[in-house]
């Protein structure tokens, strides 16, 4: 079990709103999260699931019409909540740092890669040289496996695995603590992604980089991270170890998703399908709002009670889920079964 010396960042009771034509919709819904100094920790679900907005929020930074309307970001025994939009500033970049889901609409097409990683540095570092700072520019895209003469080229004359590349490169000018990578492997190839998988556990250990991997793409996961977080129309619904979700996940819908994966080593070869689809976030189901789709639905309480996310019976704090399956039901609770 983690303690409070071994957690770096700690959401707590986060609600993230936007403002739409139908009305308000929680695109997080009351999410609390611990994340561990060192560790990558993988956050997944489906498309609309909340997992980018519970990035930048822990970044807070402006999404479209959202707004952060309750909880508490603990970063480092600091509440960013209490900070100043000048003060968070300062955090970006220096120890906050974000690889966003595209690099081509995040990198200024008119700039070369050495004036992005250039003017990150002496924005933060005011007492940097500009040669110092290029120096620095030229050693990090090295390390990362793009030749230093390239820091000359503009983001259009690098390919995809190469832009993301740079990306790492302005997380890691100011040697940050945490960075929170959204959706990195989206747009690379198989080959490329898996390269850069490594790339990401060898700055890890090699920087004690910690990590949030935000995607959707489950087996991302299952190679690089120690602990994942599940998450389904906008709450968190199951965190553990890596190796005990996938052998033993607790959630149906965590389930649903590792099903949904190809394995080459089954006979079948027909894919699971999870049925129905998310919910529309602004009009929730009531209760669990997985119940809809759960092959294991109990009426009598999935419909009506929304589940606590918290440890299972007999399981430790660093195991949490949201399924009646694994918590007493209200209606024992109220007569003290």
């Amino acid at each position: 079990m983690a303690t409070s010396s071994d957690i770096l960042y700690s959401v707590r009771n986060l609600t993230v709103e936007y403002e739409t034509r139908h009305g308000v919709v929680k695109g997080v819904d009351d999410v609390s999260l611990d994340i561990r100094r060192g560790e990558i920790l993988g956050l997944v679900g489906e498309s609309g699931s909340g997992k980018s907005t519970l990035g930048k929020a822990m970044m807070r930074l402006r999404n479209g019409s959202a707004r952060i309307t309750s909880g508490e970001l603990w970063f480092d025994g600091q509440n960013l909540m209490e900070l100043s939009e000048r003060q968070m500033r300062d955090l970006r970049g220096s120890r906050l740092g974000m690889v966003f889901q595209d690099p081509m609409t995040s990198l200024n097409p008119v700039q070369r890669i050495v004036e992005h990683l250039t003017e990150t540095m002496l924005t933060h570092e005011p007492e940097w040289t500009e040669e110092e700072a290029r120096a620095r520019a030229e050693e990090l895209v090295e390390r990362l496996g793009i030749r230093r003469e390239r820091v000359k080229d503009y983001p259009h004359q690098m390919s995809g695995g190469m832009r993301q590349r740079v990306m790492i490169a302005l997380a890691l000018a100011l040697n940050c603590d945490l960075v929170i990578a959204d959706e990195p492997t989206t747009s690379l190839d198989v080959i490329v992604e898996a390269k850069f998988l490594d790339l990401l556990k060898e700055l890890r250990d090699e920087f004690n980089l910690t990590i949030l991997l935000i995607t959707h793409n489950i087996g991302v996961v299952a190679e690089v991270a120690d602990r994942v977080a599940v998450m389904y129309a906008a709450k968190l619904v199951e965190i553990g170890d890596v190796n005990q979700v996938f052998e033993k996940p607790l959630h149906p819908y965590t389930e649903g998703l590792l099903k949904s994966v190809p394995n080459i080593e089954l006979d079948s070869g027909a894919l699971y399908k999870m049925e129905g689809s998310p919910p529309d976030l602004s009009s929730p189901p009531p209760g669990c709002r997985f119940h809809p789709r759960c092959p294991y639905m109990m009426e009598e309480v999935c419909p009506i009670y929304d589940p606590p996310f918290a440890p299972p019976e007999g399981a430790s704090e660093d195991t949490r889920v949201a399924c009646w399956l694994h918590h007493p039901h209200p209606q024992k609770v109220a007569i003290g079964a």
